[in-house]
Order: C-alpha cells, then sequence, then structure tokens
C-alpha cells in the first residue's frame, strides 16, 4: 500500500493528539477530494484503537499500525467490533461497484445510533468515519447526527470528512475541530501514481498529474484513459486555435462513441481545468477570455451527462471553447 504522502501538518496534529490522548471527540478533515483524507482517517481509525486496546508501546511513530499487530488484522479483516464507517452504499447489494446511492441514508444514521447501546467490546475506545460527511442526507440524517456530535456517546470518536465543509450545517461544523488538508505537489502527486500505476509510461504518469491538479485520487480517476493522447490533442487547439476544426472533428469523432463513454466523461472533467491551467499565465483581455471559457466549460460538462446532451455536439463545442484561448483568438 501506498504510504500516506503530503499534509504532514494535519496528519501530525492528530497524531499528536492520538498520543496524548486529549481527544476531541469529532475532528472534520476536510480540503479538496482525492487528497487522501477518507484514508487517512481510517488509519488514524485503526491507531486509535490499537492503542486504546493494546497502548503506544512498540508502535512507530505517526497514525502507522503495522499489519501484524492484531488490531489491525481486525480492521483489514471489517471485524472490528468497535469500528464503523458510514459511506454511500450501492442500490444493488449484488453489484457493490455500480450504481452508488446519492447520498448517506438516514437508516444508516439510525443503525449507527442503534449501536452505541453497548459499550464498546476490546478497549473504552469506540472510532466512527463518516466518508464523507458532505452525502449525509438533509435534513433527517443530519439532524439525527447532529444530536450524536452534541451528545456524544463515551468514548466515541467522529472522523468527518467533507470535501465541502462550507455546505454542512454550522452546528454540525461548531461540534469539531478542524484539520484542514491541502492539494498536494506535483512530486508528491507523481509519487502517488507511480507506486499505484508502476507499469504506467512517463508521458502518461506527467498527463495523469496535470490533470490531478493536486489531487491523487482525481488523477487516479483517470488511469488507464490515455489521458497522454487527450492532452496532446487538448494542447494543439490551445495553441493555434484549430482554425480548420480538424482536431475538434477528430475528438467529437473519438469520443462520441457509445464505448467512449469513461473517456468522453474524463474529458468533460478535464477541459475547465485545462483553461484554468492555462488562465493562471494571462492577463488582460486574454485573461478574460480565459475566465469566460472556463465557465462555460464547466457549466456544460456539468450538465452534459445527467442531461443526455449529444456526446458528439458536446465535445466540439467544448473544444471549441479551449480554442477560444489560443493566443490568436485572445487577442
Amino acid at each position: 500500500m501506498t504510504p500516506l504522502i503530503g499534509n504532514e501538518v494535519a496528519r501530525t496534529t492528530l497524531a499528536q493528539a492520538i498520543g496524548s490522548r486529549a481527544l476531541h471527540h469529532a475532528w472534520l478533515l476536510t480540503g479538496p477530494e482525492g487528497v487522501g483524507k477518507g484514508r487517512f482517517a481510517r488509519a488514524a481509525a485503526l491507531r486509535m484503537l490499537a492503542v486504546a486496546a493494546d497502548g503506544a508501546e512498540g508502535l512507530p511513530p505517526g497514525v502507522d499500525v503495522p499489519a501484524e499487530h492484531r488490531i489491525a488484522r481486525l480492521f483489514a479483516a471489517h471485524s472490528h467490533p468497535d469500528y464503523r464507517e458510514l459511506v454511500r452504499l450501492p442500490k444493488d447489494p449484488g453489484k457493490p461497484d455500480e450504481n452508488i446511492a446519492r447520498s448517506i441514508k438516514i437508516d444508516q444514521v439510525r443503525q449507527l445510533i442503534g449501536s452505541f447501546s453497548t459499550k464498546p467490546s476490546l478497549s473504552q475506545r469506540r472510532v466512527v468515519v463518516i466518508d464523507s460527511i458532505d452525502d449525509v442526507e438533509r435534513p433527517g440524517a443530519a439532524n439525527a447526527l447532529l444530536k450524536v456530535l452534541e451528545e456524544p456517546p463515551e468514548g466515541t470518536i467522529f472522523l468527518l470528512v467533507s470535501h465541502a465543509p462550507g455546505r454542512l450545517l454550522p452546528t454540525i461544523r461548531s461540534r469539531c475541530r478542524m484539520l484542514r488538508f491541502e492539494a498536494l505537489e506535483e512530486e508528491q502527486v507523481r509519487a502517488v501514481l507511480r507506486s499505484e500505476l508502476p507499469d504506467a509510461p512517463d508521458e502518461e504518469i506527467a498527463a495523469l498529474v496535470r490533470a490531478g491538479d493536486g489531487s491523487p485520487g482525481r488523477a487516479l480517476g483517470f488511469a488507464g484513459l490515455e489521458m497522454a493522447a487527450l492532452e496532446k490533442e487538448l494542447e494543439s487547439i490551445a495553441a493555434d486555435g484549430d482554425p480548420t476544426n480538424a482536431v475538434r472533428s477528430r475528438l467529437s469523432k473519438l469520443l462520441g462513441a457509445k464505448a467512449a463513454q469513461p473517456r468522453y466523461e474524463a474529458f468533460l472533467e478535464r477541459v475547465p481545468s485545462f483553461i484554468a491551467e492555462r488562465a493562471r499565465t494571462l492577463e488582460g483581455p486574454a485573461l478574460r477570455q480565459a475566465l469566460d471559457s472556463y465557465a462555460a466549460a464547466r457549466d456544460l460538462g456539468g450538465i452534459a451527462v445527467g442531461l443526455s446532451l449529444d456526446s458528439t455536439a458536446t465535445v466540439f463545442e467544448m473544444a471549441g471553447m479551449v480554442a477560444k484561448i489560443a493566443p490568436a483568438r485572445a487577442e
């Protein structure tokens, strides 16, 4: 497994709190999606449970717990009785990777609350990870969870992952101590990708780093979609504006096919961030054009799949937004 990378300040803060045993009952891990908040929350949960059960003697610094530790084995087998996790569930249990529910339902929160009727089994501590708290159904599930945060069961620690803390109920935020996670540096993202995709060509890794924009999770979501080839096409359009529409037409034909749906969706997600990258180097009218193109691409990309817009026409239109930031077009 890839070691935790980046955001040392946030990780050290919680590790020190665990070591001192002066733990606040609720922690809100905030920051961009895909930078490792959920993974760190689970690692921290394991560390808390291991320390509570057997003490910290023999454990390495930070939040790591050796795989051979008895608590780590229980955790890995999803059989630790004092660990609870709330995530969005698949609509069809027989297809766990498809049709994930849009939210964490109130029934899930009620089941969690029901588990608090008994004391922890292996120590005096219980840990709950909610990934993400943004997904908790409102108002019912969120209000039920708020009551637990206001009067937490003895010994229970909550680790709440949030990609958009400003959208949470203020009363939930006020009950938590916040840990801020930031986007990773390019070299840190590259290190994660190299570990997870050891056979990927350097050109593809470089394209994924750019597409990830500081988020290894986001970059890995593009893996296997030949992002380097898409990047070359976008760079070609941004360089000369594609005056003959040749590149736009080629992209439209390539991504408009039904079998190309994953690459099409990756294209929709990548174009706004591609334009944003270019905008950082511009000023004056060229910057204004780039900002307008970014807003248009973001809006179109955000609705295209949900509204089942014609993919061929959508690709052509979004590629045209990239063409508008070409030097000759932006003057």
